[in-house]
């Protein structure tokens, strides 16, 4: 009877000492939406600040890009660095590394040191990115791992719909300085929250004698830049440059690959890459941000072009998407906890092949309920399938590899929304048969929109097929 007793005053004593969940999970929010807000808020400044530095579009668009491939190239070191030093002692360091950053990117007297210090705020977005979805599993109990993953990925898109509305009034007001330094006191309300509430580093013995991957993180940044470079430069065009960048990608793909597997503590483990539940979702994410980066890029052009809607017009309807997704966000994540990931994925990714068969065969005729109905559809599902997919990923995998997982999964869904952007630009351009969208004549936008939506709709259909195999060899493994 003593020891029962002697047992129960210390949980109860655990659980006192214990974090707040709540307040965990709202740094962890906060994180997502910062570094969400750093990519969408610095697009609607870009005119201002080519000329407030007298610099043509073509150097002023590195202030975007530059934050994109940090992002990009960094988001897998960064988890696995955690990993080893410990996630919450990074986490506090790159929350404070975005919010210096984000202080030296409003006094930058040359464009180039905006791009600069863009670059570094980069980092610590990436660093906040991958933590704030590999933490989740330490701060938020098991049951309600579905409920956390909704809720950062309504904060996600609550930073994407909030950053050019956000950004426009800053402007107005304040001047482009403002675009950053709005994050300096959100920035150390998130350190404050977060060096309070999350959950200490477990030390593990096996974590401290890893040795960080100094030669796979080269390679795989150099890799990832020279891809993220090929689909980025030449705003469209697919040249020459383009070409040797993409194939000295593939080339530093595979010797990044020989190079892990002859190493003792890599950086990403090969065998990770067998579990079929892991690679579907990496497949799938990869797939799904596709798709969701046609709506970015073929909507303004579809709105303008054949709706003719002025530029103002065109952001609010734009907007419909990252706010139905807010929205949804967080139900979408008790519907998991609730149904289990597997069967909601599966409903979100037939959501979004219905959304885009809808814009292959609605005229513009039924005008902008037309284009905002469908988009609702596919953001909704995306929000689904994003809760589904994060839950399914994150969910029954080593503590000691949360980080890198999370960077991987963060990682694909870079690259969807970077190859997105490439290839979905391609196939609306090839199919409104046009050299010049901007001049381009309704019926020709209408079938460019048309061609580009039935493509995406037959990659959800591959994703649908890529869950459904991976699944089956899940389902053989454990027989």
């Amino acid at each position: 009877m003593k020891s029962i007793i002697e047992k129960s005053d210390h949980l109860a004593t655990v659980q006192h000492e214990a974090p707040p969940v709540r307040w965990a999970l709202i740094s962890l929010s906060l994180s997502m939406l910062l570094s969400s807000l750093g990519t969408s808020i610095a697009n609607v400044g870009l005119p201002t600040l080519a000329q407030a530095f007298n610099a043509p579009f073509q150097q002023v668009q590195w202030v975007v890009l530059a934050y994109l491939l940090a992002i990009t190239t960094l988001i897998v070191s960064v988890g696995r660095l955690g990993d080893i030093i410990g996630r919450r002692r990074l986490m506090l360091g790159g929350i404070t590394l975005f919010t210096l950053a984000s202080a030296l990117c409003s006094i930058a007297p040359t464009l180039w040191l905006l791009i600069t210090a863009r670059v570094v705020q980069g980092l610590g977005a990436a660093i906040m990115m991958v933590l704030t979805m590999a933490m989740v599993g330490e701060a938020v109990p098991k049951e309600k791992t579905g409920s956390a993953m909704g809720l950062l990925g309504t904060m996600s898109a609550v930073g994407t719909a909030l950053g050019p509305t956000l950004g426009g009034v800053l402007i107005g007001l304040f001047g482009w300085p403002s675009l950053f330094f709005i994050n300096l006191p959100l920035g150390v309300f998130t350190l404050v929250l977060a060096h309070r509430y999350l959950p200490k580093d477990h030390k593990s013995s096996q974590a401290t004698q890893t040795k960080f991957d100094v030669m796979g993180t080269v390679l795989l940044v150099l890799t990832l830049a020279a891809y993220a470079l090929a689909m980025t430069m030449g705003r469209g065009s697919f040249g020459q440059i383009n070409m040797t960048l993409l194939v000295l990608a593939l080339f530093g793909l595979g010797l990044f690959v020989l190079t892990e597997s002859r190493t003792a503590a890599p950086l990403i483990r090969m065998t990770t890459f067998r579990n079929p539940v892991l690679s579907a979702g990496f497949a799938m994410s990869a797939l799904v941000t596709t798709v969701v980066m046609a709506t970015l890029v073929v909507g303004p052009f579809y709105l303008s072009g054949a709706l003719g809607l002025d530029p103002a017009h065109v952001g609010m309807v734009m907007s419909s998407g990252p706010i139905v997704a807010a929205l949804t966000g967080a139900p979408a994540g008790r519907l998991v906890d609730r149904l289990g990931a597997y069967p909601m994925g599966i409903a979100g990714l037939i959501g979004m092949t219905i959304g885009a068969s809808l814009l292959t065969l609605l005229p513009s005729g039924f005008g902008i309920p037309g284009y905002i109905a469908p988009l609702a559809v596919i953001t909704g599902g995306y929000a689904l399938f994003q809760a589904a997919n994060n839950t399914a990923v994150m969910t029954n995998i080593q503590p000691d590899q949360r980080g890198a997982i999370s960077g991987m999964l963060n990682l694909s869904r870079n690259l969807g929304l970077i190859t997105g952007a490439s290839l979905m630009g391609a196939v609306f351009a090839m199919g409104s048969a046009t050299a010049n969208l901007l001049t381009a004549p309704p019926e020709s936008v209408v079938s460019g929109m048309r061609v580009t939506f039935a493509v995406a709709a037959g990659l959800i259909i591959l994703a649908i097929s890529i869950a459904f195999a991976g699944q089956s060899i899940s389902r053989r493994t454990l027989h």
